[in-house]
């Protein structure tokens, strides 16, 4: 008990002046004896909240020190032979906690900062051996926890369980105490979906501010994990799981389990397997403090150990390197790459490989620019540079009253609280964080809150100096929707506590990076299923698509009216509407015609008319402009810009439309929010210049570089075939109707050719019976004998998923080690059937005196006349007993496959004539496709990404040179900027190409050749214009993109005019024969050459320039 001694003589200052007068010594002596001696707890609790109200209704915070109260608590906690103190000691500290807190804010610093603080209290009861004592305990944490605001957790209570964990005189109940309201913290931090806005900025506030204290929170809690005491260790290990998620990166996210791991039982084992699966990890993610202040000591660890072993150094300074690369932020950076700089220099002084050395060096480079130059650096503001513009509107404002001892240790931690909310741009919470703190300090009433205020604006107005003002409310617009929301899909968060703010008529481009969201985003409106978004029955939201695939038997008119909504309105009605977007009416009219007959643009028609009469007020177009032709592109612009009641959400890859028709652009930003900018693509492109990959196709950030395809014997001719489907047919096995039906067609050197149809149409079979993959089953597929196939099948990943063990170098040593392409003989045309084991041990008479022999193999080809003739080696007879015979002979006796099959190694052989199997070199093949070569030489396939896999299947199918490449829907899984250099390599590539995609933008950039499958038949379309407008290095009608480019635009559709060679008989081909030209005709042929070439220079622009070859001129 206290002694009752007289009341301060310094009136409290802490509440309002109209307060009941302070109570004497004796009134709070009596409820001290109360709490401390009622024979129930109940009474006991009782005495506790009342004596919290008398205080706080007099003399506020200051009688708990004044009083003697929080000493008293103390002293009752500590009394070994009383429980029943030691309960009302914990009784008596949550009601404080619970009252106090939420009622005067400075009470905050009473109880976690001066003497100390009362949580170490809290905690050590947390081992009584009375449970009632535990319970009360923990009542009391839970009540402070929940009544500290995010700053006030990380400026008061984060430090407060820092210095209790850092003692080695607590109990291990109170340390896993500690460490649970430390997981608590963390836990509360975390993105979540459904919380309210007031609940997000919290979050994020707590999330930005935990993370920066990461770095000093690792080591204490890691020390717990090698705690003797099992629950200790536990809990220690739980903590630092939820401390991870503080970090919110993607890319580092699948490690946390072994880097916990590696800390719980830390060796040079554990260190190396978590070097190895961090240098197996893609960074693409922005890299910030959480970030470093995690994997900073598994790098400074492994670089300073001298008994590190060189592959694991490289595997370091690769990782260092990655990371550095993705630091945004310098102070970031000067805060924890000097930790790793000596390790690194070392590396770069005492590695015995040049290899590692030369990489060190490069990391070294990197790091040094990542810390930046003073110039590039936005200060942080610091808690005395608060304290300092504090004092000042203090000053302003009558200054304080008194109480300044309390005021003292307050002025700091308001200050740090201001700091958080200024360096994360919380600038709205400031006031919040000083009015409360600073009532009962100042001289008037007022003057508390005009501080905040002033404070608050001083800072407002330093963000808009520092990072611009955001843009002004529209004037005399109509809001229809502002909502606040989180996205996400497939477990992966891909808007967090962001905004959108649709006005009335505006039309708005949605744009992002692929995979940021975009369609989801649409969906989610569409299916009544984003937060904030108005209802149906409020607004009129139409998601307007042209698959209509379900519905493909049944006339327009019935599709339209079998809708519900639209239904109630009547068929004259929708009949009119449908007119009005040239429907026309009638037995004979389009609204009779099936859903299923319309092309692309009608379609989008039948969607929008669909959307008027739902009354649509929000359209939402993703990718509306897919299979659209020019007119009908231009009828969609027109249709939006002249409904300016609509407001529209657009989705689209098509930059002139989007030019032509967005009024604003909403764009995902790297923080997962969305920001707003007004104007069309090309002002929000000047804006943020970075954001011009996302609709064209550039080579600037990956670059592609395809071999030259080398010469083909006989062809002289970019334009004749080299491959060739005569009358082919397939039937699957088991299936009543064939998947292809009498189809021919060719390719040539100079082809662009895009397969295009609907899903289940053929193309993948009409690929397969090309190269080869699958025999026909009727009809023939002729090609020419040396011509090389690089392929790529549909589902790309086919071809590594057997190997991923390897890395991409060991799996090209792998594939072409024979000197041939390994994968080739996997295809069915290659694999030998029971019928071809039997034909190989049938006896063959060539009538050529001998008798009958068996053939053991051919072992040698030559040129013989418009064909080939090959040596058979026979079973059983000496190698001078070979003998020359000729393909159709061969071909004639049923060893197509044995003939294929040499024909093959031959041309792969010819391929490979210039090219050394050996690692340097395909390190650079792989380099010239866009793998990093340490990915290329030291990554499993196992642990690449699906864009990586592609890349190194690209590479595969290109080693040996081929003279015609096969694309089975190459954009699956390519980024947008490796797609941009595979589509460049493609227009420059010197062969031919065939692809399926369904990638409009891909195929109209590059193909001016199309093949339509529809019900098992073929239908060539030739000329094309391509799109060179597409590629970010070519303007509009351009020629000049490449010649490549060139000459895939001449490409022409098979015919038997221009080809040469199109009649029933086998593939021919025959050199031609070189005349040398008088000076007459080489004076004729310069005229001539002259004269095209006027010609062009008057054509309109964009007209191809047309080739200057002896084949074109004689």
């Amino acid at each position: 008990m206290p002694h009752p001694v007289s009341p301060p003589s310094q009136e409290p200052t802490m509440v309002s002046k109209d307060a009941p007068p302070p109570p004497s010594q004796e009134t709070i002596a009596d409820f001290i004896n109360t709490i401390f001696t009622a024979k129930t707890s109940a009474a006991s609790i009782d005495a506790c909240y009342a004596l919290c109200e008398v205080l706080l209704s007099s003399v506020g915070v200051v009688g708990l020190t004044q009083y003697g109260i929080l000493a008293e608590v103390k002293k009752a906690a500590a009394d070994k032979k009383s429980g029943l103190r030691r309960e009302s000691s914990q009784n008596l500290l949550g009601a404080i906690f619970e009252r106090f807190l939420p009622r005067q804010k400075v009470s905050e610093v009473a109880l976690l900062l001066q003497d100390g603080g009362m949580v170490g209290c809290a905690l050590d009861a947390l081992a009584d051996k009375g449970a009632v004592v535990r319970d009360a305990a923990q009542y009391g944490l839970d009540a402070l926890f929940v009544n500290l605001s995010p700053e006030a957790l990380v400026v008061g209570l984060l430090p407060a369980l820092s210095n209790y964990l850092s003692k080695k005189t607590g109990k291990w109940q109170g340390t896993v105490g500690a460490y649970k309201l430390l997981q608590k913290m963390a836990d509360k931090a975390q993105l979540a979906i459904g919380s309210t806005k007031e609940e997000a900025a919290d979050k994020d506030v707590l999330r930005e501010a935990m993370g920066a204290k990461l770095a000093g929170l690792i080591p204490i809690v890691e020390g717990g994990m090698h705690d003797l005491k099992s629950e200790v260790e536990k809990q220690a290990v739980h903590t630092m799981t939820s401390l991870t998620t503080l970090l919110s990166n993607d890319d580092v996210a699948p490690r946390f389990p072994l880097l916990i791991d590696t800390m719980q039982h830390p060796s040079t084992q554990t260190l190396q397997k978590a070097i190895h699966a961090l240098s197996q990890t893609t960074f693409v993610a922005i890299v910030t403090s959480p970030v470093l202040a995690l994997l900073t000591p598994f790098l400074e660890r492994s670089l300073n150990n001298p008994t590190t072993a060189q592959e694991v150094l490289r595997q370091t300074v690769v990782i260092v390197e990655n990371l550095t690369k993705l630091v945004h932020d310098p102070i970031e950076a000067r805060t924890f790459l000097p930790k790793l700089i000596p390790g690194v220099r070392g590396v770069c002084d005492r590695a015995s490989l040049p290899e590692v050395r030369e990489l060190a060096e490069r990391a070294l480079a990197t790091m040094e620019k990542a810390m930046g130059n003073d110039k590039d650096i936005i200060a942080r503001t610091s808690g005395d540079d608060v304290a300092q513009i504090l004092d000042e509107q203090i000053k302003l404002n009558n200054g304080l009253a008194g109480q300044l001892d309390l005021y003292k240790q307050a002025r700091p931690y308001i200050s740090e609280m201001v700091a958080i909310d200024v360096n994360y741009r919380f600038v709205d919470r400031i006031s919040a964080r000083i009015a409360p703190y600073l009532k009962g300090f100042m001289q008037e009433p007022e003057a508390p809150q005009k501080v905040a205020d002033a404070i608050q604006q001083h800072y407002v107005d330093e963000d808009h100096r520092r990072y611009g003002v955001p843009e002004k409310e529209d004037d005399g617009e109509v809001e229809i929707v502002n909502a606040d929301f989180s996205l996400a899909y497939g477990g992966m968060l891909l808007l967090s506590h962001t905004n959108l703010r649709l006005l009335k008529g505006h039309r708005y481009g949605l744009c992002g990076r692929n995979g940021a969201g975009k369609s989801t985003l649409m969906r989610s409106i569409a299916n009544g299923k984003l937060e904030g978004f108005p209802p149906q029955d409020v607004l009129r939201t139409c998601y307007v698509e042209h698959n209509q695939g379900e519905d493909a038997d049944i006339s327009i008119l019935e599709f339209v009216a079998k809708d519900p909504e639209i239904a109630t309105q009547g068929r004259e009605r929708i009949s009119e509407v449908l007119a009005e977007f040239g429907f026309t009416p009638g037995p004979e009219g389009r609204q009779s015609e099936k859903v299923g007959s319309l092309s692309g643009g009608w379609k989008m028609k039948l969607a929008l008319a669909r959307a008027m009469l739902q009354r649509a007020d929000v359209l939402l177009l993703d990718e509306p402009t897919n299979h659209l032709d020019v007119a009908n592109i231009a009828w969609l612009e027109n249709y939006l810009k002249t409904h300016p009641d609509i407001t529209s959400l657009i989705v689209s890859h098509d930059s002139g439309f989007l030019d032509n028709v967005t009024t604003d652009i909403y764009h995902y930003e790297p923080n997962k929010k969305l920001a707003c900018y007004k104007g069309n693509l090309a002002a929000f492109v000047e804006i943020r210049p970075e954001a011009k990959s996302y609709y064209t196709l550039s080579a600037s950030n990956v670059q592609f570089k395809f071999p030259p395809p080398g010469i083909l014997t006989g062809v002289k001719s970019m334009t004749r075939a080299i491959i060739r489907m005569t009358n082919v047919s397939y039937t699957y096995p088991k299936a009543t109707k064939p998947s292809l039906h009498e189809v021919s067609c060719q390719l040539t050197l100079s082809s662009r050719v895009a397969i295009i149809g609907p899903n289940g149409a053929g193309k993948s079979t009409l690929i397969k019976l090309l190269t080869g993959e699958t025999i026909p089953s009727t009809g023939k597929v002729e090609k020419h004998p040396n011509l090389r196939i690089g392929y790529i099948k549909q589902h790309a990943l086919e071809h590594v998923e057997m190997h991923l063990e390897k890395t991409p170098n060991q799996y090209l040593q792998w594939r072409y080690q024979h000197g041939d392409d390994r994968e080739v003989h996997m295809k069915q045309t290659r694999a030998l059937s029971d019928a071809d084991r039997a034909q190989m041990d049938k006896f063959v008479d060539i009538k050529d005196g001998n008798p009958a022999r068996q053939i053991e193999s051919l072992v040698g080809r030559q040129k013989y006349k418009k064909t080939f003739q090959y040596e058979v080696k026979w079973r059983n007879l000496l190698p001078k007993h070979n003998t020359m015979i000729s393909r159709e002979t061969l071909t004639e006796l049923g060893f197509d496959k044995l003939v294929q099959e040499f024909d093959d190694h031959e041309a792969s052989r010819e391929g490979l004539g210039y090219r050394e199997l050996q690692p340097k070199v395909i390190s650079k093949h792989f380099e010239d496709l866009g793998l990093d070569p340490e990915i290329a030489n030291h990554n499993e396939i196992g642990s690449l990404s699906g864009g990586q896999k592609v890349k190194v299947v690209i590479a595969g199918a290109m080693w040996n040179n081929p003279h015609l490449l096969v694309l089975d829907e190459p954009t699956n899984f390519l980024d947008r900027d490796s797609l941009g250099g595979l589509a460049v390599a493609i227009r420059d590539f010197k062969g031919g190409v065939i692809l399926i995609s369904h990638n409009e933008e891909f195929v109209g950039a590059l193909c001016s050749e199309q093949w339509h499958v529809r019900d098992g038949r073929v239908a060539q379309r030739g000329n094309a214009a391509i799109s060179l407008d597409r590629f970010e290095d070519s303007r509009p009608g351009s020629t000049v993109a490449s010649t490549a480019a060139s000459t895939a635009a001449n490409s022409v559709v098979s015919s038997a005019v221009n080809s040469g060679i199109e009649d029933n008989t086998d593939m021919k081909f025959k050199a031609k024969k070189k005349k040398k030209m008088t000076k007459k005709e080489l004076k004729e042929r310069e005229v001539r050459r002259r004269l095209r070439h006027i010609d062009w220079l008057n054509s309109p622009k964009g007209t191809p320039h047309p080739p200057d070859t002896d084949d074109e001129d004689n």
